[in-house]
């Protein structure tokens, strides 16, 4: 068997960014930028004013001084006069500062009767003023590849840019093995269930932001699985869940062996998912992902993931991780890898993380309840509550 790492080295390796594709900026949410784009204005494209109040030149700014108002500048209907000594123009948040002030001086700080207004006492020292390309400029860049989410659409926007260039989501097929499995809605008899990490991990691959194509399920003959496996020349990856481990049903391997596949790797030192495997069929990155519910969702996280976001063109790596607080103590750990279901949570302002007693890899019950995965490294000595260790937030 071989580590974690090793293995996600090798499915990494399988993968590279797909071709791309132009797309309104409208449908740009979620999507990767693949092309660096540039601002075609700066923004603001002229100095505005930051608050309500009135454009003025700040030498006539004395408590008690007295300005006639000669104009209105809006947001979208500036001013073309000029702002001269004694002068003033109403201003709204937004709008341009007229030529000639250098200051908005706050409605709080005057009172207006009529055309004029009377300056206050103890102003403070800012402007109120936002000056032209303060935000960017034209030429600025939004540099690839990046992650399209509401503040980038958003700045696009700003930077008017009508379409982007993005990288294609990856197609991706899911096919569950075994005779014992029925579709969600269908009715098992005795000996069956019903095929449920198809459906999780569909989900899992369209957050992640690629498209889930679920296949018919493949029963546990080399013909029904040649069959499923051939409606795969399409895809940009195949994902088969159970049907990887030894047992005499379990005919994932050998078939898609029989069929071309070029194996990367069989087995990976870890709990849940030591019958993981990964190759190429017929030129396509496959993933044989374990049937224990558990184990696919697990796996999907560790390897399906980070694949999924190297074809969408962002570095290739690891799931990242971050530092918890262990609320108990735990014993020591196993000759493999053990990705243990917890949920944390911040207590007086630390995180803290408490594993679920029962792990056992076909309880789908306790892992929608887990927020977090607790990751112990192969031996790892036993730990005492208060001690750091690594989780993967999920």
């Amino acid at each position: 068997m071989i580590t974690v790492e090793q293995a996600l080295t090798y499915v990494l390796d399988l993968v590279s960014p797909l071709d791309t594709e132009v797309i309104p900026l409208a449908n740009a949410g979620g999507r990767i930028l693949a092309q660096s784009v540039s601002a075609t204005r700066d923004q603001p494209p002229f100095s505005s004013s930051a608050m309500d109040g009135y454009a003025v030149q700040s030498d006539d700014l004395t408590a008690g001084a007295v300005l006639n108002v000669i104009g209105t500048s809006a947001a979208g209907a500036r001013f073309d006069g000029m702002v001269s000594a004694g002068n003033a123009v109403r201003i709204f948040t937004g709008a341009p500062v007229p030529e000639g002030a250098d200051r908005i001086l706050i409605q709080e700080d005057c009172q207006r009767i009529g055309d004029a207004i009377t300056v206050g006492g103890d102003l403070d020292k800012s402007t109120y003023i936002r000056p032209a390309g303060g935000d960017f400029k034209v030429g600025d860049e939004m540099t690839a590849p990046q992650s399209l989410g509401s503040s980038e659409v958003s700045l696009l926007a700003a930077m008017n840019i009508p379409y982007v260039t993005v990288y294609r989501k990856p197609v991706i097929a899911l096919i569950a093995t075994g005779d014992e499995l029925v579709t969600v809605g269908d009715t098992p008899n005795i000996d069956q269930i019903i095929s449920s990490n198809n459906y999780g991990l569909k989900v899992m691959i369209e957050a992640a932001g690629g498209i889930a194509r679920i296949l018919p399920i493949a029963r546990d003959t080399r013909e029904e699985l040649e069959c499923v496996l051939a409606m795969c020349s399409d895809v940009d990856m195949i994902v088969t869940l159970g049907g990887a481990s030894v047992g005499d049903y379990d005919l994932v391997h050998s078939v898609a062996g029989e069929m071309g596949m070029e194996t990367a790797f069989y087995k990976v030192a870890m709990r849940p998912g030591k019958p993981l495997m990964a190759g190429r069929l017929r030129g396509v990155p496959m993933i044989g992902l374990p049937g224990n519910p558990v184990s696919a969702l697990v796996c999907g996280t560790v390897f399906l993931i980070p694949a999924i976001k190297a074809m969408l063109g962002l570095p290739k790596s690891a799931m990242p991780t971050q530092n918890a607080t262990l609320s108990i103590d735990i014993g020591l750990n196993g000759p493999r890898a053990h990705y243990i279901r917890a949920v944390t949570q911040m207590e007086n302002g630390v995180m803290t993380v408490r594993p679920f007693a029962r792990q056992d890899s076909s309880l789908l019950s306790v892992l929608s309840q887990a927020n977090a995965l607790m990751v112990r490294q192969p031996n790892e000595p036993a730990q005492s509550s208060g001690s750091s260790v690594q989780i993967i937030s999920l």
